[in-house]
C-alpha cells in the first residue's frame, strides 16, 4: 500500500473515532492528544500511524470502522505497515 492511501485511511479512521460516542475521549486518554493536537497534527504521518495503532487495540473498533468504510478488515494492518514505524522486524 502506498503511503498516501494509508494516510487517507488513517484520516478516515480519525473521523470515525470522532463520530463514535465516547471513543474520542478514550483516544484522548490513551494518546494524550487533545483537540488542539489533533488539529495541528491531523496530516502528520506519525500522528496518523498513532491513530491506527489506537484503532488496532480493539477488534470491535477494527470491525466497526472497516464495516462503516466498506473496507476489508486487513486493510488497517496494511495501512499501518505503510506508515512510519509500521515495518515489522524479521527475526529470521
Amino acid at each position: 500500500m502506498q503511503i498516501e492511501a494509508a494516510e487517507t485511511i488513517a484520516a478516515r479512521a480519525l473521523g470515525w473515532i470522532a463520530g463514535q460516542e465516547g471513543l474520542l475521549e478514550i483516544f484522548h486518554g490513551a494518546t494524550g492528544a487533545g483537540l488542539d493536537d489533533i488539529k495541528a497534527q491531523a496530516t502528520s504521518p506519525e500522528f496518523l500511524a498513532a491513530v491506527l495503532d489506537f484503532l488496532l487495540m480493539d477488534d470491535a473498533w477494527v470491525t466497526g470502522f472497516c464495516e462503516a468504510a466498506s473496507l476489508p478488515y486487513e486493510t488497517l494492518l496494511r495501512a499501518r505497515a505503510a506508515l512510519p514505524g509500521g515495518d515489522l522486524p524479521h527475526w529470521t
